[in-house]
């Protein structure tokens, strides 16, 4: 990631590169995102992105609950609709994702990218 500053922590650098790959119009939980690298947890992985978030595709990594990011709801489903991400509407009509269609598991194809992921 040749744009990060060689301040940013190692780990920090590896879940921002982690949220980079998650293709458009799918999404990874905070803790999918720790489960795929191997180390830390949803707690580690939402802290990473709440101060570094802004330089990548932030609103593809999600609560486990479907719901966008509080504060932030109108950008993130902007670009859900944008990249066609799976929504839904609970019963008051409030939109979510469909976790069930929209989440990646870490996956492209390219399994000898893919092996012992980053």
């Amino acid at each position: 990631m040749g744009r990060m500053s060689e301040e940013l922590p190692a780990y920090a650098e590896r879940v921002l590169e982690a949220a980079e790959r998650i293709p458009p119009g799918r999404v990874m939980t905070y803790g999918d995102v720790a489960e795929w690298l191997g180390e830390g947890g949803p707690r580690q992985v939402g802290r990473v992105m709440a101060l570094y978030g802004g330089a990548v595709p932030w609103w593809r990594v999600v609560r486990a609950d479907g719901r966008p990011l509080p504060g932030s709801e109108r950008r993130a489903l902007e670009n859900y609709r944008t990249e066609a991400t799976p929504l839904r509407l609970t019963g008051d009509g409030e939109p979510r994702l469909d976790m069930r269609r929209a989440r990646w598991d870490g996956y492209d194809g390219d399994a000898a990218r893919d092996e012992g992921h980053i």
